[in-house]
């Protein structure tokens, strides 16, 4: 393997998935005789590289459900749990992340945001805070820079504190 493709590999392994695959494919097209059953390889390398940008949506998402309940919620309580998964949350998604994953990150920002959302909306009136499942915006009120910044955290609407992990 060449020292580039080792290093992208090393540095980013969501884009070397994707390179392989697309070499693999390249061969199977140009119908290598070889006893590799590359189209299936190329979909299985795919997959890793598929599932790890995954784990990191997920991780956004659920990101994103805590940090609109931290700012949104008027209940003291379980703010502290809320701040919990904030931080186990942004420390899952920092293991995985790499620049490729982050274009996708930001790319599907928006869609990922509104099912946090539809999650934060149906639960909050559950714990009798139906006016504030209401005042959720629609749009996604935090940058990339604030969901990755792990000192960071929303105002409470409310004027809850809340003290550092």
């Amino acid at each position: 393997m060449s020292t580039a493709l080792s290093d992208l590999h090393d540095r980013d392994l969501y884009a070397w998935t994707r390179h392989q695959a697309e070499a693999l494919r390249k061969l199977a097209a140009e119908r290598c005789d070889c006893s590799l059953d590359l189209e299936n390889l190329a979909e299985e390398i795919e997959d890793v590289g598929s599932e790890r940008r995954d784990a990191v949506v997920s991780q956004i998402r659920g990101l994103l459900v805590h940090l609109l309940k931290l700012e949104h919620s008027p209940s003291p309580q379980p703010r502290r749990q809320w701040l919990v998964t904030v931080n186990d949350a942004r420390a899952e998604a920092a293991q995985r992340w790499t620049e490729a994953i982050a274009r996708e990150v930001v790319a599907g920002l928006d869609a990922t945001y509104r099912r946090a959302r539809r999650q934060v909306a149906l639960e909050l009136p559950d714990h009798g805070e139906a006016e504030a499942a209401r005042a959720l915006p629609t749009e996604c009120p935090y940058t990339l820079d604030q969901l990755t910044d792990e000192d960071w955290l929303p105002a409470n609407r409310h004027g809850l504190a809340d003290e550092p992990l």
